[in-house]
């Protein structure tokens, strides 16, 4: 079973926002921001988790290119999160990660950079006993 989460982020860390939607219909072009996911604001709860690994790929490169000196203009991500049995329940076995970014001034070397070490130190990568691939490119 495949599960697919997409978001689309513009702007900064803190300053920027996006919208979170769901294959499932739960989350169609909601709003989100860092105020939402970690002040009291109201929007998409931390519980979402499947909206969860494309966020934290969005914070994780938004934040790395902010501190390099880039200011992305858009960060659109896909996520596709493979279900499988285990026992009683279910596990992660895969998450395929699309990313898509518009962000002036920067080679896409630079950005491949960028992307590959926001995957490497996403917190949810770290837990998930997972296979993760990321396909990222410059638009």
């Amino acid at each position: 079973m495949i599960r697919k989460a997409k978001a689309v982020w513009r702007g900064t860390g803190r300053a920027g926002n996006g919208n979170l939607s769901t294959d499932s219909g739960v989350l169609s072009e909601t709003p989100y921001s860092f105020r939402t996911r970690f002040e009291t604001r109201r929007g998409p709860s931390r519980r979402v988790d499947r909206g969860r690994p494309c966020w934290m790929l969005h914070h994780g490169t938004g934040l790395s290119l902010q501190g390099a000196g880039y200011t992305p203009t858009e960060l659109d991500t896909e996520a596709a999160v493979t279900l499988e049995r285990e026992g009683q329940g279910f596990r992660i076995s895969r998450s395929a990660l699309t990313l898509r970014a518009q962000v002036p001034n920067l080679d896409e070397a630079a950005f491949a950079r960028m992307a590959g070490d926001a995957e490497k130190n996403c917190p949810v990568s770290k837990v998930l006993n997972a296979a993760i691939t990321l396909d990222a490119k410059l638009v």
